[in-house]
């Protein structure tokens, strides 16, 4: 009863959803009912990778990619800086090098994709506390866009939190990946990463008006004894707004093992947990699995998803090693619309359905250049859309003819 309370406020505040086609909207309706619309510091909040429902973020989605079906990718992420105190053992930005952008770079590339119909921005690294222009980078993306930022926690004090807030930030994940300080510092590869952790999410909540949330890589290891639910209850119990789920993907070498990547029985598995968590009051479970599942949203790297790292290199999403070009040699528009001629929407997570012919592609470069890109997606085959694309390109058709 609550979730209609908040949809009934939602077609008041955004009138435009109801000109959308009547099977997106039901699609919508469906996917919302996984999870608890929650008032977070004035947000109406579905979870953390898609904008508040009474944000003008929600609004230019619906104008420009359920109306207007614009071309460009309706989410984003940069990375903006490749610095980091932390040595990840599943980091995708590791062997990501090069000259790092400067400001004034990264606010283009920002004005950019909103130009492009970007309304979700995530801001990655490395560690982009250590971006002395972070809050000036958030207060430009947020005229437009809802801003989540990825952060260790390293180096956050008090006067930067609330600077983030007032900066405009929407959301925050603080990487978290299990409940034993021991096992989480041994992952990132310092010790003290769990405690620093743990003082970011007090900082952030304290500084209010942010949604705060962990981001957690979950492992093969506390998948197969049935952990995550143990691990679950340890973050309910951080009071904070959700948590974020995502396997570790095969973005390195030393993920490319067929037993290192999770099997389609074993992320129906989190689905599942995730719905029975999102039955109970208390923090949202957003598991990256369930949007891009078949009878979702799918996988949209290089359709309605794009990454540009911290050197400038445009790619897929965080999690694929390969590039299409620097924008600092070609416009990002170009480089996208070049991308997504190759990523037709899928209903399987890119990477972890072809991470073998980037096995078999690899150069010792780190991740591949144009060139090697190009030539690798010259053997990849592309499923059938999801749900919502599905519906989305029926539609398309329908008005085409």
């Amino acid at each position: 009863m609550k979730n209609l309370y908040f949809l009934a406020r939602t077609l008041w505040k955004q009138p435009n959803m109801i000109r959308v086609q009547p099977a997106l909207n039901m699609f919508f309706l469906r996917y919302i009912g996984h999870f608890r619309i929650k008032n977070t510091a004035g947000h109406w909040t579905v979870h953390s990778h898609l904008p508040p429902l009474n944000h003008p973020a929600f609004g230019r989605f619906i104008k420009e990619h359920l109306l207007k079906r614009v071309n460009g990718p309706s989410h984003a992420q940069i990375g903006l800086t490749n610095a980091c105190p932390q040595a990840c053992t599943y980091c995708y930005n590791r062997e990501r090098l090069g000259r790092a952008m400067d400001t004034e770079t990264i606010l283009r590339t920002v004005r950019e994709l909103q130009e492009m119909g970007v309304c979700w921005l995530g801001l990655t690294g490395g560690e982009p506390l250590l971006n002395p222009e972070l809050a000036r980078i958030v207060a430009n993306a947020a005229d437009g866009c809802a801003v989540k930022l990825f952060t260790t926690g390293s180096t956050l004090t008090r006067e930067k939190a609330r600077e983030l807030k007032q900066a405009g930030l929407f959301s925050v994940s603080v990487s978290l990946d299990h409940w034993l300080p021991e096992i989480h510092d041994r992952n990132r590869g310092l010790a003290g990463a769990f405690a620093t952790a743990l003082s970011a999410l007090e900082l952030f909540k304290n500084a209010g008006g942010i949604q705060v949330g962990v981001s957690a890589v979950i492992g093969k290891e506390m998948i197969r004894r049935n952990q995550v639910e143990e691990f679950l209850e340890f973050l309910q119990g951080l009071g904070i707004d959700e948590a974020w789920l995502c396997e570790a993907k095969p973005s390195l070498a030393a993920f490319w093992d067929k037993d290192q990547v999770i099997s389609e029985a074993e992320r129906l598995r989190l689905v599942r947990i995730q719905d029975q968590y999102n039955r109970r009051e208390g923090m949202t479970v957003n598991y990256l699995g369930h949007f891009e599942g078949p009878d979702h949203f799918g996988c949209n790297a290089g359709h309605k998803m794009v990454y540009i790292d911290a050197c400038g290199e445009v790619s897929p999403c965080v999690f694929t090693p390969m590039t299409f070009g620097n924008i600092r040699d070609h416009s990002l528009a170009e480089l996208f619309g070049k991308m997504k001629t190759r990523f037709p929407s899928d209903h399987d997570c890119f990477i972890n359905k072809n991470y073998a012919l980037f096995h078999a592609a690899d150069n010792d470069q780190g991740i591949l250049d144009p060139e090697a890109s190009m030539q690798l997606m010259q053997k990849i085959k592309f499923g059938a859309p999801a749900d919502f694309f599905r519906l989305y390109l029926r539609d398309k058709k329908r008005k085409r003819t």
